[in-house]
């Protein structure tokens, strides 16, 4: 589970920033949103339009696509255009199975030098300097005429999978079951391609998906065929060798096909395979606009969904929805504001302001307590 990030000199991040995951004092919510009595299940970021909000949890997703990505990942583009600084920083903490990881990233854009510190129980297993490396997870313990576009971690989890090591072997395991959403456009980032909604219903059929609409009351259900049957209307493909997608609502059983669907119904069945794989095997779901086209309603019952359903898992979101900041949803200590100012994005926790459990929180955030609350109203309104 993530315990900790630290951005600095990143996008619109130019100052040090760490987030904490680790649970406070509240008690609201302990039994869903919290593994272990210690670790939080993710978090929410809310706040205007272009305060860094996504930047956030695009650090997440620039971790992932670097371990795991077929494609090199060039740190210097992440760094913040508005800073004389030359070094970007990235840090993660995680708990895994009562272990402590510590993995640290700076990239020199200048000198062009990657450096990876990777700390186990406060060990420092990989110690990693542009091309030059000293490894206590490896067989050789000297590393040299590295490639400074690639980490050094990537390459030995590839040629090793930590065969020696298995709490890094599970922490990796975390690491590439967990998946960066963009729910706007759905855009998917993951290794395991068989979350896209197309392979996903190859491989898994239309079962799960119709569980869970039926669990929870959708009066709906989804075919993937190449027809569909309804009282009047049969819709059948040209080609019988591919498949689409349609869906059939309980009050009238006609065929919907995928494209005249809603766009928060399409956003939704394109979302749901990547709630089962994280919710079923652990991980991070970070989910950027998580609020596209979704009622208020089911917002909270996809949270609530996962907090109820999930152990070793966390989701991480951001939205423009003021609703979830409820404490039914989320508690205080899960909840961010972000806010950009001349020194760059600048993050409030809203449990630094010590509100009440019993307060309303929405309520709160709407009236500026927390930050993060832009301020449209022309003069002449005031």
């Amino acid at each position: 589970m993530l315990l900790k990030v630290k951005l600095n000199n990143f996008k619109s991040f130019k100052n040090l920033t760490e987030l904490d995951f680790n649970a406070t004092n509240y008690k609201i919510l302990n039994d869903t949103n919290v593994y272990n009595n210690e670790i939080l299940k993710g978090a929410i970021f809310v706040g205007g339009n272009a305060t860094g909000k996504t930047n956030i949890i695009l650090a997440l997703r620039v971790l992932l696509d670097m371990l795991f990505s077929d494609k090199i990942i060039n740190l210097g583009k992440y760094k913040c255009i508005f800073s004389e600084e030359v070094l970007v920083e990235l840090g993660y903490e995680f708990n895994i199975e009562e272990s402590n990881i510590k993995y640290d990233i700076f990239y020199d854009v200048k000198e062009k030098v990657l450096v990876e510190k990777l700390y186990l129980n406060d060990d420092l297993v990989l110690d990693r300097i542009g091309n030059n490396a000293q490894s206590k997870i490896t067989e050789s313990k000297s590393h040299t005429d590295l490639d400074n576009d690639v980490l050094l971690l990537r390459t030995i989890y590839f040629n090793t999978k930590f065969s020696n090591y298995n709490i890094l072997k599970k922490w990796f395991e975390f690491l590439s079951n967990s998946v960066y959403l963009d729910a706007s456009q759905r855009i998917i980032s993951n290794s395991d391609k068989k979350i896209v909604l197309n392979k996903y219903l190859e491989n898994e059929g239309t079962n799960e998906i119709n569980e869970f609409f039926k669990e929870y009351k959708f009066n709906q259900q989804i075919e993937y065929s190449n027809q569909s049957i309804g009282n009047f209307v049969t819709l059948k493909l040209n080609d019988q060798s591919t498949k689409e997608i349609f869906f059939k609502r309980d009050c009238i059983n006609e065929p919907i096909p995928y494209e005249w669907e809603s766009l928060g119904n399409r956003n939704l069945i394109n979302m749901l395979p990547a709630f089962f794989k994280v919710v079923k095997n652990g991980g991070m779901l970070i989910i950027d606009e998580f609020s596209s086209a979704f009622h208020n309603e089911l917002e909270r019952l996809l949270i609530k969904y996962f907090m109820n359903k999930s152990k070793n898992s966390q989701v991480f979101i951001v939205s423009h929805s003021t609703n979830l900041l409820s404490n039914s949803i989320f508690r205080p200590d899960q909840e961010y504001s972000v806010d950009f100012f001349e020194n760059g994005s600048v993050v409030n926790r809203f449990s630094n302001d010590k509100p009440r459990e019993a307060q309303n929180i929405e309520k709160m955030y709407n009236s500026g307590c927390f930050g993060g609350k832009p301020n449209y109203k022309p003069e002449y309104m005031e």
